[in-house]
């Protein structure tokens, strides 16, 4: 195949146009293009009253030379050859193995561990510490509308992880030469995830529709020989030998089961922190690492689309508008929009008790009133004397206090942006009604966070309000506290994907401070898979 990139056409072009163009460029007749396949869709909103669409094309050709095509044309840098995209598994298990490799943890990594794996033949075990997500959905549902929560099922924790309750957003920047996040987008649609996550630049899900899409692949885990534990728990990671002999034996579950392995991979995302204090007690290597706290912040998502897209605003293709914005701050400080939520809500997202965490979750349709994103801050390793465990304990006083501030009872502290700006007292919400459930109390956002975050959030919103005309007005409203952005801990691994200390201890995802979301995480899980599986047929 051929493949066109860079091919640009206004937002409502005609239906025969993206033939033209092949003709056009490439100089074949119309009987000569078996097929047109659609790679990839984006859009140049740069200039939102002409808006360009731009497509990635592969093209399929009969009766012509298509390499004096591409001798033609050596000069474009947008014609080359169709890349082989085509997923290819690094192994096939032995039918004598005995072994299994054990995954810890369900969300994305875990997944794609598990799932690469039982399709290569290794009959992996998934251990997850909560429940099914036909279940855990009841119980995270059940928090939001009565303020009871399971501390074992929740946002956090349970079979599809922290993602399955987001956007469900499915791009990321991370480099990808092995094409692994086309084999993450296909595995989801197979699922029954929209086929436009194929190529669309921004795909997203939607939390229903990711609830039973994870049922699907879990299904297929176990058909293929793998088999899934949920309310598992690993109490201990087992580990004999000392020094360059450290070697994982196994685990043993919070009912006293032990389980035999030499493989096993830690995907136990980004809020298991009795995990994290666990292995630090055991000896394996952590590292400190940046994450970022603030606040949620809530417009009209009509203003947004109308900011970012113009007269184009509402257009089906494009749907509903997202940002991403970024501010340096006097105090040295950088303040940053993460995980936009188009037409979404905001989310109670705490795993412990007595404490408040917000989160960003929207649907496939994006079509409710409010967007939403975190207005976050830099946190470095210097801030928490480079000790991981003193992070986690930084995001749990902050949580903690706002769960005092909210009312003690699982409300979350709230504040109209024009009084925050103003360092006001809260005053009743007007316009923008927040979304957060079970309730927010309307307060003084300004001891939620340390006065070095406050000043560079109160410094950065005016700023973004350069960009998006109303991102500071008086009735926008925010909700604290944002402080999982990412995990303040690095489980440091070599090249070969194992614990630079403890011999076949994988660890991987955002947990492990290898991903940012779903599908980077996804992507970790497949490498780690081809990595456990290839050392399996070494021993």
């Amino acid at each position: 195949m051929i493949r066109l990139n860079q091919v640009k056409l206004p937002l409502d072009h005609s239906e025969d146009a993206l033939q033209q163009v092949v003709l056009e460029k490439l100089s074949v007749s119309a009987q000569q293009v078996v097929d047109i396949h659609l790679f990839k869709r984006g859009y140049d909103a740069r200039k939102r009253n002409v808006i360009t669409l731009i497509y990635t094309l592969d093209i399929t050709l009969k009766d012509v030379d298509e390499n004096a095509i591409l001798a033609r044309l050596e000069k474009d840098q947008n014609v080359r050859v169709s890349p082989d995209t085509d997923y290819k598994y690094v192994v096939k298990a032995p039918a004598n193995l005995t072994e299994r490799p054990i995954v810890i943890g369900m969300g994305p990594c875990g997944l794609f561990t598990g799932l690469i794996l039982a399709q290569m033949g290794f009959n992996p075990i998934i251990l997850e510490r909560g429940k099914s997500v036909h279940e855990r959905a009841k119980d995270t549902f059940r928090f939001w509308r009565t303020s009871e929560l399971n501390t074992e099922s929740n946002v956090q924790f349970g079979e599809g992880g922290a993602g399955t309750f987001s956007d469900g957003k499915l791009y990321s920047q991370v480099k990808d030469p092995g094409f692994l996040g086309l084999k993450v987008k296909q595995e989801f649609v197979a699922a029954g995830a929209p086929a436009e996550i194929l190529y669309v630049s921004k795909p997203h899900i939607g939390t229903y529709k990711l609830v039973t899409m994870v049922e699907k692949m879990r299904r297929k885990i176990i058909a293929l020989g793998g088999e899934i534990r949920f309310e598992s728990r690993v109490e201990e990671i087992n580990i004999e030998g000392e020094g360059e002999n450290r070697q994982v034996t196994g685990v043993t579950l919070n009912g006293g089961e032990v389980i035999f392995s030499k493989h096993i991979t830690l995907a136990i995302g980004h809020s298991a922190r009795d995990t994290v204090q666990m292995l630090h007690d055991k000896g394996v290597h952590l590292d400190a690492q940046s994450f970022s706290i603030g606040f949620r912040i809530e417009h009209k998502q009509a203003m947004i689309d109308k900011c970012r897209f113009g007269i184009n605003a509402g257009h089906p293709i494009l749907g509903a508008a997202d940002y991403k914005l970024v501010h340096h701050c006097k105090n040295g400080r950088s303040v940053y929009s993460f995980c936009m939520c188009p037409g979404g809500i905001v989310v109670a997202a705490t795993s412990e008790e007595h404490a408040v965490v917000t989160n960003g979750m929207s649907q496939y349709s994006r079509s409710e009133r409010n967007a939403n994103s975190a207005i976050v801050v830099g946190i470095s390793p210097s801030d928490f004397n480079n000790d991981p465990l003193q992070g986690i304990e930084l995001q749990r006083k902050l949580e903690r206090h706002a769960y005092v501030m909210g009312g003690s009872n699982y409300d979350a502290p709230a504040q109209m942006v024009g009084d925050f700006l103003n360092a006001g007292k809260g005053k009743p919400f007007e316009a923008i009604e927040p979304s957060y459930k079970p309730n927010v109390k309307m307060t003084d956002l300004a001891p939620a966070l340390p006065d070095y975050a406050i000043d560079a959030i109160r410094e950065a919103i005016p700023a973004f309000a350069k960009k998006i005309r109303g991102f500071d007005s008086q009735d926008a409203m925010l909700t604290g506290v944002e402080t999982r952005t990412s995990s303040p801990v690095q489980i440091k691994r070599g090249k070969d994907f194992q614990s630079i200390n403890t011999k076949g201890l994988y660890p991987g995802g955002e947990g492990a401070g290898y991903a940012g979301g779903i599908l980077s995480a996804g992507i970790d899980g497949i490498k780690i898979a081809e990595a456990v599986a290839l050392d399996m047929l070494k021993a």
